[in-house]
């Protein structure tokens, strides 16, 4: 039978065919990792004249040195290695060798497991594995630290010392040319509350039909930093955003506010112990999200389509930046997006409402990607080229966060 030309197949044929093919190449890479673990076994390298194996692959498949001595490394963490008397060992990282030996897993998973791994204890690779399953390489170091903090909490135990306070530091220098050089070090409360403050003005300008704004970054960032100056001597024409006055939440468990232990959670993932909390939630511009505690009615109907601040609150509690899966993407870089769309008759509330950010607000509205609030948390179904049987996924990160 003939090969049907690529030119005739449909968009999701196409697809498909490229996950199938991507599967297959995986497998073969993975044979690929027995052979070098085989050679490294042998000692092929200086069988051949050679330091080692990675310098053999050099010259064998005319790779770089790094290139190959990753190589080395990533086979013997999926083979695991033979004594001389034969018997053999069991793989670095089992659950990854079986995963991709079923093709499941590229090298970059691997690579990412691998460095997830070296904090955590064996017996949660199976997690790091199925998380791995779904999501893209670089998401997994995200999800590996959030498991290793519910592991491993870093309160010091009683009686040991408590940890030096870090001091908020300040430096700057006026250059030749006129301009002032600045660098700071800020603690974590001091760190979030200023990206919460200059995140907004440091947005690219929107297109008013003179094209893109083309500032990178480090301009728009430099740019947004005199603009904050300036609006702090005018403190009441602060911006908005996300609807509301610039302000840094804190979130944590009543029972945890209450019994003074425990952490808080700021709205750019870090943490900061109770004891710091009380004494914040008395300033002005920081808000207490305490969960369990009294609120205030979310469901506003079909009032409004835009989200007021109440319930924006709510959904950084509950979500904790954007909801779709593998994306780490903070609350302040997240809109408030219709589940059932408002112009179709979807209301203004937390029950219909979930944080994405701006690629994935867009992704949600374009393409077959599908959000249901499944017992409260935000579930997502995948289009059927992707998963042809459309398995929930939800946002691990922050979870495991």
């Amino acid at each position: 039978m003939s090969k049907t030309p690529v030119q005739l197949l449909s968009t999701d044929a196409l697809l498909a065919s490229i996950v199938s093919r991507e599967k297959r190449m995986r497998v073969e890479l993975f044979e690929q990792m027995q052979e070098i673990a085989e050679l490294e076994r042998r000692g092929a390298g200086p069988e051949l004249g050679y330091k080692d194996v990675a310098y053999v692959l050099q010259h064998a498949i005319r790779c770089d040195r790094n290139t190959a001595r990753q190589m080395v490394a990533n086979s013997a963490l999926l083979s695991g290695t033979i004594t001389p008397t034969g018997s053999e060992l069991a793989p670095e990282l089992p659950e990854t060798a079986s995963a991709a030996a079923e093709g499941a897993l590229s090298i970059a998973h691997v690579a990412e497991i691998a460095k997830a791994m070296k904090h955590l204890p064996a017996e949660v690779e199976n997690l790091v594995v199925d998380f791995a399953r779904e999501h893209e390489p670089k998401a997994i170091g995200d999800f590996g630290k959030g498991l290793a903090y519910g592991l491993y909490q870093d309160d010091p135990e009683p009686g040991e010392p408590q940890p030096e306070r870090l001091v908020n530091q300040h430096y700057k220098r006026w250059r030749k040319d006129g301009m002032l050089e600045i660098r700071a070090l800020l603690d974590k409360v001091t760190g979030a509350a200023y990206e919460a403050a200059l995140d907004p003005l440091a947005k690219p300008r929107p297109d008013t039909g003179e094209g893109p704004d083309q500032r990178d970054r480090s301009e728009r960032e430099g740019e947004a930093f005199a603009e904050l100056v300036n609006l702090m001597v005018r403190a009441d024409q602060l911006p908005e955003h996300g609807g509301e006055p610039v302000t840094l939440t804190l979130t944590m468990s009543y029972d945890d506010l209450a019994a003074k232990t425990g952490d808080a959670l700021l709205d750019n993932g870090e943490r900061i112990p109770a004891d710091q909390v009380r004494q914040l939630a008395c300033n002005a511009g920081i808000i207490p999200m305490i969960l369990g505690g009294q609120s205030q009615p979310m469901d506003i109907g079909r009032k409004t389509r835009t989200f007021p601040a109440g319930i924006r609150r709510i959904l950084v509690a509950r979500d904790r930046g954007c909801a779709f899966p593998g994306c780490s993407r903070p609350p302040r870089h997240c809109d408030a997006h219709h589940i059932h769309y408002w112009a179709d008759g979807g209301d203004t509330s937390v029950g219909n409402a979930v944080l994405l950010c701006r690629h994935h607000h867009t992704l949600i509205h374009q393409s077959e990607w599908e959000v249901k609030l499944i017992h409260g948390i935000p579930t997502f179904y995948p289009p059927p080229w992707l998963d042809p049987e459309r398995k929930p996924r939800r946002n691990q990160l922050h979870t495991a966060a």
